[in-house]
């Protein structure tokens, strides 16, 4: 059965099949909606259902909450409809023509950053180029498992190679084998770029940038993008991690800072080794000691789902940050079943 899908405020319309999820929809006939993970798990996609029914479809529980099913909210990625539908969400225009594709590429560059941080470069058919927004991820597509995501590490003006950011997760299948078994020339094959994690260029804003762990890597991609293009918004940048091995790209950003961007790196576990005279605690905590007020800012935030969320909770409820001006990606584990 098909039933027909309204977007406020644009008046968009496009239709949908019953076993359709609404983000699938959208994107299938040209309307970005809001995305990241596209498997129930960290809430970028969140947005209200006006009228219509819908099966809100597997997802954790930290990211739609019964009291948000209540109240008409639900998860673009994984619900689906019961009925005709109006639904309330901004739309992203910036990514809508570009082509998503699914491509063959060669390992050609492996070297570890730290000691669980291993750099890939990836290398296309001679043929091929992937046009993407800094920030975006693709996913890694293994035969009878899951795709894995990772987020693309270089800006789209120095592309030669894709590179990713990947770290050793205990458990985890794919990471495990990057560390262990993976050789450069390996072939893999690729889908994207997908994602709406990316710089909004539209803004005069000051930007502030949270990144924790290989979160680093589509931060990276982005201030690259900023640099090149001659941005001249204010921009900060927090980067944090347990201990001072982990800031595995630390004098990069040093340069960084060198080029206008204020950097503070902070620990969370330092070592007595380290000798560590920085910041120390939560990153997100150490944005709320510096600004008081980020009601005229925008945030970009990516890493670890649990700093996700706080700094979006508590940047929109103490800040006075708009909701709309928070911009996250959320390294979030595959929902459940």
């Amino acid at each position: 059965m098909t039933f027909q899908t309204t977007i406020l405020p644009s008046g968009h319309n496009f239709p949908i099949e019953t076993g359709e999820t609404i983000l699938d929809a959208g994107l299938k006939h040209g309307y970005t909606l809001p995305y990241s993970c596209r498997n129930g798990a960290c809430g970028v996609c969140k947005g209200k259902v006006v009228a219509g029914q819908v099966d809100h479809g597997k997802h954790l529980d930290s990211a739609l909450s019964d009291a948000e099913k209540a109240a008409g909210l639900a998860l673009f990625c994984c619900a689906r409809p019961l009925s005709d539908l109006t639904i309330e969400c901004r739309e992203v225009s910036a990514i809508k023509d570009i082509q998503v594709k699914t491509l063959p590429c060669r390992v050609e560059k492996m070297h570890k950053a730290s000691g669980d941080v291993m750099v890939l470069q990836l290398r296309l058919p001679a043929n091929e180029r992937l046009q993407f927004l800094a920030g975006q991820y693709i996913d890694i597509l293994l035969k009878d498992q899951k795709p894995r995501s990772f987020s693309l590490a270089n800006a789209p003006h120095h592309d030669e190679f894709l590179e990713l950011h990947i770290r050793n997760i205990a458990g985890g299948t794919f990471t495990q084998h990057v560390f262990s078994g993976m050789k450069e020339r390996d072939i893999l094959r690729i889908n994207g770029p997908l994602g709406t994690f990316f710089l909004h260029e539209d803004s005069e804003k000051p930007i502030i940038f949270v990144a924790g762990g290989t979160g680093f890597a589509p931060v990276k991609a982005i201030i690259e993008h900023a640099l090149y293009i001659g941005m001249k918004r204010p921009m900060h940048f927090y980067w944090g991690a347990r201990t001072l091995a982990d800031l595995y790209m630390l004098p990069l950003a040093g340069e960084w800072a060198g080029r206008g961007i204020r950097f503070t790196p902070v620990l969370s576990e330092p070592l007595p080794g380290d000798h560590w005279q920085g910041r120390a605690g939560l990153v997100h905590q150490a944005v709320l000691d510096d600004y008081a007020d980020l009601s005229g800012h925008e945030v970009y935030a990516c890493g670890a789902p649990v700093m996700v969320e706080a700094a979006h909770c508590d940047f929109t409820s103490k800040c006075g940050l708009p909701d709309e001006e928070f911009f996250s990606d959320s390294f979030t584990p595959a929902a459940p079943g």
